[in-house]
């Protein structure tokens, strides 16, 4: 019986100390003799090694090591050969709250395979990153360290029918009282039993985690197709299960804007409610989330600050501190539709398996944003075919005989001073307006440069001034006013002779002023929105919603069979005309106009540049507000109707408003407006300033500045009449109208002109 009671059975015989060779490594020994070991005590081991978990696994064998080695702490090494990195997550008895990673190369894990038999040479040869790894669990003062690699025969899936040895473990002792060689050959013959178990403990790790993963990403797939109906919703659950996937502080994402070829973000998780509703566009090639974007590469960064793409500017306006990001691309089948970057992983840094859940999640983001897109496109369609339908019943065809007439008008259209600024296109009949309109296009010589049939022009027209409703101010009347007005432009400033148009450029402008208002409702845009009508959930994402829908109607008219008179131009020339009529009619919104208003201020200060593309363009917008608000340079009686009729809509828009529970604003609360002081501002603030410009560039449209001139004398003169009738009860749609207002504003103009 052995004296040492501890142990099960007597050592045998065969265990016994074998001198290694002369350069101090342990020789291979086909008979696999244990040295060193004790056969009762590792089998004690094994026994024990029953976990479901490697954390578990290797405190057993820790604890094992250590006692075997007297050393005060020993810890493993995890060398992941697929995600290419090292990792702690015991030491000794303590399971680590947060796992220790560094990145490795694979040719720097395959390296240790060489010292496999030397601990000594191992440890100095070790990458910096496995040092700087070892330096955050042992100080130098410690104690002597001691390294062994475990290595392992498996077989890759990339190279086969052969087996590849390389290094899983490196099994470290702090501070032990036995040798090198005794701690190399201790290890070896403890893993010959347990590294079996280790590794295939590691492998279902892996296989659990895989299947969680798999399960996680079926559930964010069934939550994102909960909401394909609205995309800022989607983009805000994506970010939600992209930080929880990740564990990550924050969230952006981008989505590709492919015709300006912008990153596009309108919702930041978590910046503040007023910053999400700020949209942010950067360029395509640009930045951290560019570069994503460009390359299509996945983009895993440990130091923020420490990167050459990253832009610390955002953390300065925010307060937030980013250390870390991992960005991803999103695809659908074939291209990039957008990019998400996560920021800050709250355990650490984001690791290989965060990387594979990215692009895992990423497909589902691409599908899940592709179909939201097709959907609303679907919803796009079934809101404009209401629209039609709603268009068609409204309206009624257009006959043969009404284009006859039209065409074969014998009268001769030649009123006095038509083709002068003083002419009031509002004193035209309205049966005759279609006739005028083609007259327009005959003295202009459109109609027989471009080879324009002259009854498919006048079905045009005549369907044009079908699709204005008959709303107090924003019908054909005014339609045919404007158009009026770029027929005058265009004569009087001889834009086309003077190279400031091109011939084309005229067809659209003309053609822009007549449909520019076509189907308007007689709302603003604000209206819209805030009604949450068809037309805004069709057009508020871009933003002109009642110039997009006047955009758009321009494009079914003229689609409209037997109505499409552009038919004769070239392809190249029908492509421009049309993106030249989208550019006018969006000119109309005012707020592109204030957008555009120093631009346009600068290039008549400077000098229009007839061969400068964004000249023409600015000039073109120009042309377009001045046509739009040219009954202000009209006489004051004809300004003064206009007025009736533009605040008649306007109050009708508030009675509205009062009607949906809103309080409108004072220029539409019939009770509250001040209509000569709204003229006053309107008059002053936006409309002489721009025929300022306008004038600038043609010095003889100085005749329309006069006439608005005249207008802010006439309105100024009227607030005395406006303020007595107020006091005795009327309202100021009342005095707008009445005669007494009339008398005593034209008798202050006729005191001017007196000598």
């Amino acid at each position: 019986m052995a004296s040492d009671t501890n142990e099960l059975f007597p050592i045998p015989a065969y265990c016994k100390t074998i001198v290694g060779s002369e350069d101090g490594t342990i020789e291979d020994s086909p008979l696999q003799k244990l040295e060193i070991s004790n056969p009762a005590r590792i089998l004690q081991l094994c026994e024990g090694l029953t976990d479901r978990t490697t954390k578990k696994l290797e405190i057993k064998i820790n604890k094992y090591l250590q006692a075997e080695t007297d050393a005060s702490s020993v810890f493993m090494i995890n060398l992941l050969t697929v995600s290419e990195e090292a990792m702690v997550q015991v030491v000794g008895d303590n399971i680590l709250e947060t796992s220790i990673r560094t990145p490795l190369s694979e040719d720097t894990i395959s390296d240790i395979v060489e010292y496999k038999d030397n601990s000594l040479k191992c440890a100095e040869k070790l990458d910096p990153k496995l040092q700087t790894l070892i330096n955050e669990i042992v100080t130098k003062d410690t104690g002597d360290l001691n390294i062994v690699p475990i290595v392992a025969k498996e077989r890759r899936a990339n190279i086969p029918k052969k087996t590849i040895v390389s290094p899983v473990y490196l099994v470290c002792f702090v501070n032990s009282s036995k040798d090198n060689r005794y701690i190399t050959t201790l290890v070896h013959e403890t893993f010959k039993y347990c590294l079996a178990l280790l590794l295939n403990t590691r492998e279902c790790e892996e296989e659990r985690r895989l299947k969680q993963q798999c399960q996680s990403l079926l559930a964010v797939a069934r939550k994102l197709f909960s909401h394909l109906g609205d995309l800022n919703d989607l983009l805000k659950e994506i970010m939600s299960e992209a930080r929880r996937l990740t564990n990550a502080e924050r969230c952006s994402l981008f989505l590709l804007d492919p015709d300006h070829m912008h990153l596009v973000a309108k919702v930041f998780d978590g910046m503040s409610p007023a910053e999400k509703n700020t949209e942010v566009r950067i360029a395509k090639d640009q930045g951290i989330a560019g570069h994503v974007a460009a390359t299509g590469t996945i983009l895993n960064i440990k130091n923020a600050y420490k990167h050459p793409l990253f832009y610390k500017g955002i953390d300065e306006a925010t307060g937030f501190k980013t250390r870390n990001i991992l960005c991803f691309p999103i695809r659908d089948e074939d291209t990039i539709v957008g990019v998400a970057q996560l920021c800050n992983k709250m355990d650490g840094h984001f690791d290989y398996f965060d990387e594979q859940v990215a692009n895992a999640f990423s497909i589902y983001c691409g599908i899940s944003i592709m179909h939201s897109l097709v959907y609303k496109r679907i919803q796009d369609a079934q809101a404009r075919s209401q629209l039609s339908n709603e268009l068609m019943m409204y309206h009624m065809q257009v006959s043969d005989q009404d284009v006859a007439d039209v065409v074969t008008c014998p009268n001769s259209h030649d009123l006095p001073n038509f083709e002068s600024f003083s002419f009031v296109p509002r004193r035209v009949f309205h049966r005759e307006t279609p006739c005028f309109v083609l007259e327009m296009f005959e003295r202009l010589d459109l109609i027989d440069h471009f080879r324009i049939k002259r009854d498919t022009l006048a079905r045009f027209i005549l369907y044009a001034r079908k699709g204005y409703r008959d709303v107090p101010y924003h019908n054909w009347q005014h339609a045919f006013s404007v158009a009026h007005f770029a027929f005058l432009c265009l004569r009087n400033f001889q834009l086309v002779e003077k190279g400031y148009l091109s011939k084309l450029e005229a067809l659209a402008y003309l053609i822009s002023c007549l449909c520019h208002d076509i189907d308007h409702r007689g709302t603003t845009n604000a209206f819209q929105q805030q009604s949450n009508s068809v037309l805004a959930s069709l057009y508020s994402s871009e933003g002109s919603v009642m110039e997009r829908h006047h955009l758009s109607q321009t494009i079914c008219t003229l689609n409209t069979e037997g109505c499409n008179f552009l038919e004769s131009l070239s392809r190249e020339d029908y492509i421009k005309c049309l993106d030249l009529i989208k550019n006018m009619i969006l000119a109309t919104d005012l707020a592109i106009h204030y957008k555009l208003h120093s631009r346009q201020l600068a290039m008549a200060q400077e000098g229009f540049t007839r061969s400068n593309p964004e000249h023409r363009y600015y000039l073109c917008s120009l042309l377009m507000t001045c046509a739009d608000l040219s009954d202000q340079t009209k006489d004051w009686p004809e300004t003064k109707k206009v007025a009736q009729l533009i605040y008649t809509e306007f109050f009708m828009q508030g009675d509205l408003e009062r009607k949906m529970g809103k309080q409108p604003v004072d220029m539409m609360n019939r009770e509250k407006a001040s209509i000569p002081d709204h003229q006053l501002e309107f008059l002053t603030e936006c409309c002489i300033c721009i025929f300022r410009i306008l004038s600038t560039i043609f010095p003889s449209a100085k005749t329309l500045v006069d006439s608005i001139t005249r207008n802010i004398i006439a309105w100024e003169s009227s607030k005395n009449v406006f303020d007595k009738l107020r006091v005795e009860g009327c309202t100021s749609y009342d005095v707008l109208i009445s005669e007494e207002l009339e008398r005593q504003v034209q008798a202050t103009l006729e005191c001017m002109q007196d000598p």
